[in-house]
């Protein structure tokens, strides 16, 4: 079936790298052809005997696998010359095209890195489009490429459905999986796809990322929802090439690992023969679309010409190897099957390939000559869009009001008819407001349904909603929120809720490395719109340990582009939700809300019984400013502190201790939105004050503190007398050994003390 290379390698072929000689290969291969040729077969006729390819479709899928394979061999060449700057290829892999022939450009699809022949095809779809342009904008950083505006190297494309990954490994298939199962519930909540209903989500992926613990959450999730006769038409394409970099995959293993795995159906297909593969594949992608089940694909390939331009294969593996290697080029495969039906002549086949290399070349030299970012404002400007008009615009718009009404249960029982109530009423009561007012909101996570969870915020909501928009999951963050980025692929407005804050720790990169980067490498064309609603921080009594007292949100400030707020208070949590879902609406932006746990059932502020906490509901009308803060005496002069969610009330109670003890007026500034951080209401309040005092929950290293002082200090007010009160660089302990290392009230009022000798 495949050629020979001889081995040791000719003369010919001496200095060559093995680029050159797997290009080389293919002419010698054409050339030495002395085969018998059959009867040109018609467009309709089977390529060869016994496949499931017809001719016309075999000449198209041949064309696209040598787009792929020139794109990669211009790459190569031109990299060195500081004209593109991506030489990941897919020499090896170009048998996925056979995979976009059979699927639909409606097919949502996440691809794997070694995608090119995938991407070449699917450009079929549609007429005027250009997979080599495209491609060759993209691989040179160029400004105009279409999909990411010259940010990353990306195979993605808005009109045919291709959402962009960067270098994925297996991240990407939580949310392939996400994508499939909201495919299905929108069709249930009365949710207008942007696909049509019967569309399937596809994901590609190598066979050493299949071992990866995100891929493996991806299956057993898709696994268990099959087991319950849910819906899930995902189709997994696991491209085996039998090595990871330079880690090989043993013999046998993604058969053995995926074959008889229960309800998650394996299928395999020789992606190195087209004639061979393509009734596998059909069968493969007519089966996911026809059952609706998850499917496994697993795909035979290969990788020629190494990892990336920089791997030199020959420092770790033999010649013989890789010339075994590179005899089964699918390329060698693919002209075999050319000159053997007759379909093409020597010289026909050796034409298209050099006008395919003359095209591709042609192509990158044109986008080396387009402009590529040069601006810091035009590299952000995807990053984190906002439009304040806007969002105002929808944060206060209410609800329909007969849709209210029948949520609580009657104009008797409306919120703002109940008088003063504590922060997980009013979250509730919020949450009943953004259900009413969009019907395509869902919200799901850990024990949120029929419980409520695990502290009652979301007590009511399934009952007056349904199951359908209100669902437990099974317990996987990662899985969380990879169904939340489905959601948001299909246009709903989803609210997930991760249990605790140390929880998201095991999940951060499918918000940080998917979600909120989405919006970057699509140039603003995709967007995963969200809000993350994430029980946290500490002070908890009699519920201790670093897993229900986690203080860091370092990880969370430290993703670009994503929204952070912390409420401490009943009516800032109802506007800033209101806000929250407004920015996901109108700029697609993604929100983490961070319920201090602490002060949900929180009703007195000063001493018991007083109510101090207690606060009236919002109106629907009302809505919060992103980055707007909330001032308490806000003329006093003699110091400041900022601080944010379980810090107000302590620094509430402080500043009634420092005032009686030292006659100063302070002010207090809940900053209520930790990313972005109000820098300039930051720098205002320090400027008025003559003594500024920090409170911040968070552990000392790399808290919220570093950020507010550091914009104290840019403002020019360094100078000012200033302390620090924050949380130890320690997890959190048991019992009360917990209240040693976060801040208290006596600590505020010490830091206060030690002012007081400072000069102003």
């Amino acid at each position: 079936m495949f050629a020979t290379v001889p081995d040791p390698i000719p003369a010919r072929m001496k200095g060559l790298n093995r680029a050159e000689i797997c290009d080389a290969n293919f002419t010698a291969f054409v050339q030495g052809w002395d085969g018998r040729a059959d009867a040109k077969p018609a467009g309709d006729e089977s390529i060869l005997e016994g496949s499931a390819l017809d001719a016309r479709g075999f000449r198209e899928l041949f064309e696209s696998q040598l787009v792929s394979r020139h794109l990669d061999l211009m790459a190569r060449v031109l990299r060195v010359q500081n004209k593109v700057f991506y030489t990941i290829g897919s020499s090896g892999h170009e048998g996925n095209a056979m995979v976009a022939r059979l699927t639909r450009h409606t097919d949502p699809a996440f691809l794997h890195y070694r995608s090119g022949g995938f991407m070449a095809e699917r450009f079929r779809k549609l007429p005027g489009m250009d997979p080599v342009m495209d491609s060759a904008l993209s691989f040179a950083a160029s400004k105009d490429d279409p999909a990411s505006g010259g940010r990353h190297k990306v195979w993605g494309s808005k009109p045919l459905w291709v959402l962009p990954q960067t270098s994925t490994i297996a991240s990407h298939l939580p949310k392939a999986f996400g994508t499939a199962v909201a495919i299905e519930q929108a069709r249930r909540i009365g949710h207008a796809l942007p696909v049509p209903d019967d569309s399937i989500a596809i994901c590609s992926f190598g066979d050493a990322s299949s071992n990866h613990a995100t891929a493996q959450t991806a299956f057993n999730v898709a696994a268990w929802t099959a087991y319950q006769k849910l819906p899930a038409p995902v189709l997994f394409v696991c491209e085996d090439n039998g090595i990871g970099i330079s880690v090989k995959t043993p013999d046998g293993w993604v058969a053995r690992n995926f074959r008889d795995r229960p309800d998650l159906d394996y299928f395999y297909a020789d992606g190195l023969d087209l004639a061979g593969g393509y009734g596998d594949v059909q069968r493969a992608v007519e089966h996911c679309r026809r059952t609706r089940r998850p499917t496994f694909l697993h795909l035979r390939t290969t990788r020629i010409m190494g990892h990336a331009g920089t791997d030199f294969e020959i420092e770790w593996r033999s010649i013989e190897e890789l010339c075994a290697v590179e005899a089964t080029d699918p390329l060698l495969r693919s002209a075999a099957i050319a000159l053997e039906s007759g379909l093409m002549s020597k010289d026909e086949v050796l034409a298209l390939y050099e006008a395919t290399r003359a095209k591709c070349f042609a192509a990158a030299e044109d986008a080396d000559r387009r402009p590529r970012l040069t601006e810091l404002a035009d590299v952000m400007a995807p990053l984190a869009p906002y439009t304040p008009k806007a969002v105002q615009a929808e944060a206060t718009r209410p609800p329909d009001a007969e849709r209210r009404a029948l949520a609580f249960g009657g104009e008797a029982k409306l919120p703002e008819r109940a008088g003063p109530k504590h922060l997980a009423i009013q979250i509730n009561a919020a949450l009943h407001d953004l259900f009413a007012k969009y019907p395509e909101a869902l919200l799901f996570g850990e024990d949120v349904a029929q419980k409520g969870g695990v502290y009652t915020v979301t007590k009511g909501l399934q009952k007056a909603f349904g199951p359908r928009r209100v669902f437990n999951t099974l317990l996987d963050e990662t899985v969380i929120l990879g169904l939340a980025q489905g959601y948001a692929n299909m246009g709903m407005l989803p609210l997930p809720e991760i249990q605790y804050l140390a929880y998201f720790h095991n999940a951060c990169d499918q918000i940080r490395g998917e979600a909120a980067s989405l919006q970057f490498f699509s140039n603003g064309q995709y967007r995963n719109p969200m809000v993350m609603r994430i029980a946290s921080l500490g002070y908890q009594r009699g519920f201790g340990g670093h897993f229900h007292n986690d203080n860091s949100i370092t990880a969370l400030r430290d993703i670009p582009g994503l929204v952070v707020g912390c409420p401490s208070r009943g009516d800032d949590a109802a506007t800033m939700l209101r806000t929250m879902a407004a920015l996901a609406k109108v700029d697609g932006r993604v929100c983490a809300f961070l319920e201090p746990i602490a002060l949900y059932m929180a009703k007195d502020l000063h001493e018991a019984g007083d109510g101090g906490w207690l606060t009236e509901y919002p109106s629907p009308e009302q809505a919060m400013t992103l980055g707007e803060e909330r001032v308490y005496n806000p003329k006093a002069k003699d110091c400041v502190i900022f601080t944010f969610g379980n810090g107000v009330p302590m620094s509430l109670r402080a500043a009634k201790a420092i005032e009686a003890k030292h006659g100063w007026q302070v002010r207090v500034v809940d900053l209520r939105w930790l990313v972005p951080l109000n820098e300039a209401a930051i720098a205002k309040h320090a400027g008025e004050c003559d003594r500024i005092l920090v409170v911040d929950e968070g552990r000392r290293s790399a808290g919220v503190g570093e950020g507010i002082i550091t914009a104290v200090a840019e403002a020019g007010y360094r100078a000012r007398p200033f302390r620090r009160v924050v949380g130890a660089d320690t997890f959190t302990p048991l019992a009360g050994a917990a209240f040693l290392v976060i801040p208290s009230d006596d600590e505020i009022v010490a830091a206060a003390d030690s002012l007081a000798a400072a000069k102003p």
